[in-house]
């Protein structure tokens, strides 16, 4: 399965023009509030330099890289947990994602309306976007609770502790803070599970900005890239109509722009970075001969059985041993051939714990 990011914004910031550059997917786009009225879902490659040099060695006849999978749902504006504009009706869409990206606004521009009251503030706009979320996974909240307290006639025991902490996490809520900020998010692990709150969900933050304020952001990010360190969320800057525009251009006059206006790398491959880190992930690899080449991405820690478990789950239940060779010593050999000449090729156990740029085989039981 993917690695899912939620993208959420108010209407106009430029959520759906950073879909479409992603994703090339071509979703509706225009200047007026709810142009997404669907969620829009679109898959976006990985780029890993590893996987380009394991397919140069290789030669496999297929090559797949890790992908992401981003949900970009309708702008959310003051007063959706309430009905306004199309409510908060498509935030279902993104309650089982990984992590959210919070597109803010950073950039001036007379022909694209703003739809919040008053001047372009983008920490007001943060705000309206966040108490939103808040009201809405209060809700959802509230839902799990009485479902709870029903349970309760039957086997008060049985849901005492589940109830107490559902209870002081509603109290928590309606103070306007995200479930994230709870101190008791730790013993309560399970049960916000099921609740899947999109407060509670890792996030990273992005400034659109103009062109012209690349690659530094302009006048309107240092507030953005404050309220992201105070929350100790990655931030990135990138200006998603360029993006968009340079989609179809030859990607070495794409690259050449970029450098032009100061970016070293695509705006995917900021964003791509910033979900890896902030979801704590890495990435190993795995070939059948010459037949395929894939990256998977995992989260950082992942022992060898269950990273065979995102190969398919058979290898999980039946793990025998992982034969391993990290990326670099094959890089610097060129096969795997002579690593395994040179006794590089390891055999790892059930304990094993997965490394970044790991090629791992792994032998099972059916």
């Amino acid at each position: 399965m993917s690695l899912q990011i939620g993208i959420v914004g108010l209407p106009n910031v430029g959520k759906t023009t950073l879909f479409n550059a992603l994703t090339k997917a071509g979703a509706a786009v225009a200047n007026y509030p709810f142009t997404t009225i669907e969620p829009n879902i679109g898959i976006a490659a990985v780029t890993d330099h590893r996987l380009d040099r394991l397919t140069a060695i290789i030669q496999p006849v297929r090559t797949v890289p890790a992908a992401i999978q981003f949900v970009d749902i309708a702008g959310l504006v003051k007063g959706a947990h309430q009905g306004e504009g199309l409510g908060n009706q498509f935030l279902g869409h993104i309650r089982n994602v990984d992590a959210v990206a919070v597109i803010v606004r950073c950039f001036e521009d007379e022909n694209v309306a703003h739809v919040h009251e008053g001047a372009l503030d983008p920490l007001d706009d943060v705000d309206v976007l966040d108490l939103e979320l808040v009201l809405a996974d209060l809700a959802v909240l509230e839902r799990r609770i009485e479902k709870v307290k029903g349970l309760a006639k039957a086997q008060p025991r049985a849901v005492e502790a589940e109830l107490a902490a559902l209870s002081e996490l509603q109290c928590h809520l309606e103070t306007g803070r995200l479930a994230s900020t709870w101190t008791g998010r730790d013993r309560a692990a399970e049960y916000l599970e099921a609740v899947a709150l999109v407060t509670d969900k890792p996030r990273m933050y992005v400034a659109n900005v103009g062109e012209e304020d690349l690659p530094d952001g302009g006048l309107l990010v240092p507030p953005v890239a404050a309220r992201a360190a105070a929350e100790e969320c990655h931030f990135i800057i990138l200006c998603a109509q360029l993006e968009a525009d340079l989609i179809d251009w030859d990607p070495d006059e794409a690259v050449a722009y970029r450098a032009e206006v100061g970016l070293a790398i695509s705006g995917l491959e900021a964003l791509v970075s910033s979900a890896y880190a902030t979801l704590d992930l890495i990435t190993f690899f795995t070939t059948t001969g010459e037949e395929e080449v894939r990256a998977w991405p995992v989260p950082r820690g992942t022992a060898a059985p269950q990273a065979a478990g995102r190969v398919h789950t058979d290898m999980e239940r039946g793990f025998i041993r992982a034969e391993v060779l990290n990326f670099d010593e094959l890089d610097r050999l060129g096969s795997i051939a002579a690593a395994r000449e040179r006794g590089l090729v390891r055999i790892e156990g059930r304990e094993y714990i997965v490394q970044d740029g790991d090629i791992c085989h792994f032998r099972f039981n059916v």
